[in-house]
């Protein structure tokens, strides 16, 4: 079972979007670990949490799709916030953000997203180094915004 679909079955209508889902070990039992951002791009509250994590409890309920004990937590991006789509580097332009691409460890400044094509600067000096998505393996914040974004 795509544990990533269900998450987003029962949370994208009300209101979240749904970055990340990863089951792991935690003790004698399993981890499954949800990350959340609002869809109208508001800052992630207490609220908010607790909301998904009691839809998204349910649905786990109902399908049961793991065995055993395992413990649900769900959490705002956080200060490594991953980053997957355009609109995602579009929203934290300007910020230093780590990547993977092809193999290759980067960081760089988001100055421009051009469709699916992420424009970065690297190095003082360098050209601009242009990603397309499809060719970030993994990216996330290096850095936090002064003010929620």
């Amino acid at each position: 079972m795509d544990l990533t679909q269900a998450a987003r079955d029962a949370l994208t209508p009300l209101g979240y979007e749904v970055l990340e889902v990863s089951v792991g070990p935690h003790g004698r039992s399993r981890r499954v670990l949800v990350r959340i951002d609002r869809l109208d791009e508001q800052v992630v509250g207490v609220d908010d949490v607790r909301r998904a994590s009691e839809a998204f409890g349910l649905e786990l309920d109902r399908l049961d799709p793991i065995e055993g004990a395992y413990q649900l937590e769900v959490e705002s991006p956080g200060a490594q916030r991953p980053l997957f789509t355009a609109r995602h580097f579009e929203r934290f332009r300007d910020l230093l953000v780590k990547l993977r691409a092809s193999g290759t460890q980067l960081s760089g400044r988001v100055r421009a997203v051009e469709g699916d094509v992420v424009v970065f600067e690297t190095a003082e000096g360098e050209l601009p180094r242009r990603l397309h998505l499809d060719e970030i393996e993994r990216a996330h914040l290096a850095e936090w915004p002064d003010s929620p974004r």
